[in-house]
């Protein structure tokens, strides 16, 4: 028998297509998870390989979800009746300036002729990105809790 898939810990638990937010959280996700597997290679380049190919492509997929953050959560908040709109403006504020200090940071990394491990190691243990990181766990957990409310008031 077919088990379901688990659940990202940020998306809607009955939404059942993922939403903007979720596409976007995915992607930058899926770079940072890249990016520690390729910081722990130990390699001096990315040239001519594969695996300097996805890394390039992740990360610039990681820097074009970034761009869609604001919107999307603003769009999500709006369609959740999440907070007060100027609280949740205030934070999407923090979230806009997090997403573009991490932009920049991947933007520096892509420019780099050579992209090493040791580098990669040094963008994942930017404070830029950790705090965009963190910044997506703490909205989407507030989303996922929106929505289990909204259900079970509408079970009601």
């Amino acid at each position: 028998m077919p088990t379901e898939p688990e659940m990202p810990r940020y998306a809607m638990p009955t939404d059942p297509m993922p939403t903007d937010i979720d596409r976007l959280c995915d992607a930058i996700e899926d770079c940072y998870e890249f990016t520690l597997s390729y910081a722990a290679k130990g390699l001096a380049t990315d040239g001519g390989s594969d695996l300097g190919r996805q890394l390039r492509e992740k990360l610039a997929n990681a820097a074009e979800a970034m761009h869609g953050l604001e919107e999307a959560c603003a769009v999500a908040a709006r369609g959740l009746a999440l907070a007060p709109a100027p609280t949740c403006e205030r934070f999407f504020a923090v979230l806009a300036r997090d997403a573009g200090t991490s932009i920049a940071a991947l933007e520096l990394v892509l420019a780099q002729p050579v992209i090493s491990s040791q580098l990669i190691d040094n963008l994942n243990a930017s404070i830029h990105l950790r705090a965009l990181l963190t910044d997506l766990f703490l909205v989407t957990e507030a989303f996922s809790l929106r929505q289990a409310q909204a259900n079970r008031a509408a079970r009601k």
